[in-house]
């Protein structure tokens, strides 16, 4: 099996089984469609995952832009979806945790200067989390702890016009 270590930002670390995903709106490492953006109707993009472990209960998203001017910048944290392999644009798929916005929903790439990379992390839990709606990054790394079977990441560019 292809197993992997990942760190959370206060350095706890876990091994999971890598989980792929992708998106057909933009490749690794390459620039997000204005759509799903705050120059655009800033939706989620859709998302597919495969080789997600056979024992998930439930899967988890956070999306966030480390090269923000005042750390990483959280824009979704999302719990408790359903296990599936595809991830529709424009969606709610579980319960919405607090972004760096104050908004609980998908707030897209905003960068004020420069391109910025955004991470799409995808985790694939044991179980469904007792974790209240409305939670911040933090608490949802918290909550998982323990949980994480797999994991994947998507890192998708995007830049303003200056």
């Amino acid at each position: 099996m292809n197993y992997h270590p990942v760190t959370f930002e206060d350095e706890r670390a876990v091994t999971y089984k890598k989980i792929d995903i992708s998106s057909a709106l933009f490749k690794q490492n390459g620039f997000i469609p204005v759509r799903h953006t705050c120059d655009g109707k800033n939706v989620n993009p859709s998302l597919n995952f495969d080789h997600i472990p056979k024992k998930t209960g439930s899967l988890a998203i956070i999306v966030d832009d480390p090269d923000a001017p005042t750390g990483t910048w959280v824009h979704w944290v999302t719990w408790n979806i359903p296990v599936t392999h595809h991830l529709k644009e424009d969606s709610a798929p579980g319960l919405q945790g607090t972004n760096d916005f104050g908004k609980r929903i998908y707030s897209g790439p905003c960068p004020p200067k420069g391109a910025h990379r955004y991470f799409f992390k995808v985790y694939a839990l044991d179980c469904k989390l007792n974790l209240a709606e409305g939670a911040d990054k933090g608490e949802l790394e918290n909550a998982m702890t323990g949980h994480i079977l797999g994991f994947g990441e998507l890192i998708g560019l995007y830049r303003r016009n200056d």
